[in-house]
């Protein structure tokens, strides 16, 4: 009988820590697929954040550092002038990157460092128990907005895909999402295409996945992906925002 599906040589063969219905464990199989498929496990550093993605060490087959909270871009920048051969990535929560981290992201993506970003958005700080994060939505309810974020006086939203956009050293950015069977292919392809950014030498990438977290939403796992579609993409648009080597194709 021959194998339709199996687990890519890049993810470990270990149970995850991760919460019933939380999407990590796709996206860390959608990173693992793509570096089996650009043959670029055995040259690779992942970094990993503090956040739900702590252990990630633990579930990729390639080489791992972890960084402290919110400073893996410039651990990737390190790692990346030291060994420019080594493919580099980091993967985030939006607590991790979009918070205490935002600076060092949003320099990486100016200086044009050429290491890849996989940023994981639920709209929460997950693993603290569920506050409000940068990403926590106008209203949503979390452990320290239980009426509701206040943008009055909590503020906007980052839309992080939109902002890193406007920067001149970004050669790649993607928003997808993990609630479907269509979108999760894209996500594939995104995450795909943004380690073939890095492996031609074209700079910055980040791709964005829209995440879901049942646990700190209060959600079971199927309302938690129709939340996904109904409140974080009309907030989050998927899309490309900016993609350098279709400018240069004239497309």
């Amino acid at each position: 009988m021959s194998i339709v599906f199996d687990r890519p040589k890049a993810l470990s063969d270990v149970p995850t820590h991760y919460c019933p219905g939380c999407t990590h464990g796709i996206i860390h199989r959608l990173v693992a697929e793509a570096m089996d498929e650009l043959d670029i496990a055995g040259r690779t550093v992942g970094i990993a954040p503090v956040g739900c993605a702590v252990m990630a060490y633990d579930y990729f087959e390639c080489d791992m550092i972890e960084a402290a909270h919110g400073r893996a871009p410039a651990v990737a920048t390190g790692v990346k002038r030291a060994k420019p051969e080594s493919i580099v990535f980091t993967y985030q929560g939006d607590g991790d990157l979009a918070a205490i981290g935002c600076a060092e992201t949003v320099h990486a993506a100016a200086r044009g460092e050429n290491i890849t970003i996989i940023f994981v958005n639920n709209a929460i700080y997950g693993m603290t128990g569920g506050q409000m994060a940068p990403t926590t939505l106008p209203g949503q309810i979390t452990q320290t907005t239980p009426y509701g974020r206040d943008v009055v006086s909590a503020g906007y939203p980052i839309r992080v895909c939109e902002l890193l956009s406007t920067l001149e050293g970004a050669s790649f950015i993607q928003r997808v999402a993990a609630d479907s069977v269509k979108n999760v292919r894209e996500a594939k392809k995104a995450i795909k295409k943004a380690f073939q950014v890095q492996l031609e030498s074209r700079g910055f990438s980040l791709v964005e996945v829209l995440s879901s977290c049942p646990t700190n939403w209060g959600l079971t796992p199927s309302q938690a992906l129709d939340w996904i579609r109904a409140s974080m993409i009309p907030y989050y648009p998927l899309g490309v925002f900016k993609d350098k080597s279709a400018k240069s194709k004239g497309e």
